[in-house]
């Protein structure tokens, strides 16, 4: 499709309302990831039924991309990352999410919403019966034992976000805060180094295979990148327990939106 035709398939209010999923996507995955299950099914939503999933997929990876690397920069520049945490996990998690777009065109769209939607239910019960859990920073595990922890967690993560993406930074989080024992805002900063890297791996795939609207990512990425640099500074000024319960607010809800999706497939 020629680029001016992305913008004009779309209605002003469309538009309007995919920009600004696009800013709340930003600024959630800034503080506890998960942005992608707002924007995700946004461009769902609003983008022709014949678009392909790839298409859905490599749009939404444009967008969050830029968000990811705003948000990035500005942790990074007041917690330093540990680099036998930071490397494993970034160079698994590209090699993963490069394997899960390539797997992506074999995920037909229906299957998108219960598949994050059971990921999501774990993921969150998992965080509400364990109240302290992330509130401290105590690593566990060193050496070796840590490394290959750090990678099996950037593999595992890296492979879902090049195939599906909703949730991949929370799911980063949550893996490091249960495995590694990191506190939350910790994980977070290692978190955003490696959805950026998946969210590169996954683009680079996406846009070689021409599957990506670029004017309509371009348009969203820039609302995500202010959404993403906002919720970073925000997170940052009010640490591991504001993280944690904006964590569980957004998974909440999301669950419930996803839910509903999901309900509504069946009927």
């Amino acid at each position: 499709m020629p680029l001016t035709d992305q913008i004009l398939e779309l209605s002003v209010l469309t538009l309007v309302l995919l920009v600004g999923a696009a800013f709340v996507a930003g600024w959630v995955d800034a503080v506890v990831g998960g942005g992608g299950l707002i924007q995700l099914p946004a461009l769902l939503t609003a983008l022709p039924a014949d678009t392909s999933t790839s298409t859905v997929l490599g749009t939404n990876k444009l967008a969050s991309a830029a968000g990811t690397a705003v948000s990035s920069w500005t942790y990074v520049r007041r917690i330093m990352p540990i680099a036998a945490t930071a490397i494993p996990l970034v160079l698994c998690a590209l090699a993963g999410s490069a394997l899960g777009a390539g797997l992506a065109t074999f995920v037909p769209k229906p299957w998108l919403s219960p598949i994050v939607l059971v990921a999501l239910i774990a993921v969150g019960l998992y965080t509400l019966l364990r109240p302290a859990m992330g509130l401290v920073h105590e690593p566990r595990h060193h050496g070796r034992g840590h490394v290959l922890r750090s990678g099996g967690i950037g593999a595992v993560i890296g492979v879902y976000d090049g195939m599906l993406g909703p949730g991949t930074g929370s799911f980063f989080i949550i893996a490091m805060v249960a495995l590694l024992g990191y506190g939350f805002l910790e994980a977070s900063v290692h978190a955003k180094l490696a959805n950026l890297t998946t969210n590169i791996g996954a683009l680079l795939v996406f846009g070689l295979q021409g599957e990506v609207w670029w004017v309509l990512g371009g348009v969203m990425a820039v609302a995500n990148v202010l959404g993403g640099f906002l919720g970073a500074r925000l997170a940052l000024r009010l640490g591991s327990r504001f993280v944690r319960i904006v964590f569980l607010l957004v998974t909440g809800a999301l669950a419930v939106r996803l839910a509903a999706d999901s309900v509504a497939l069946l009927t």
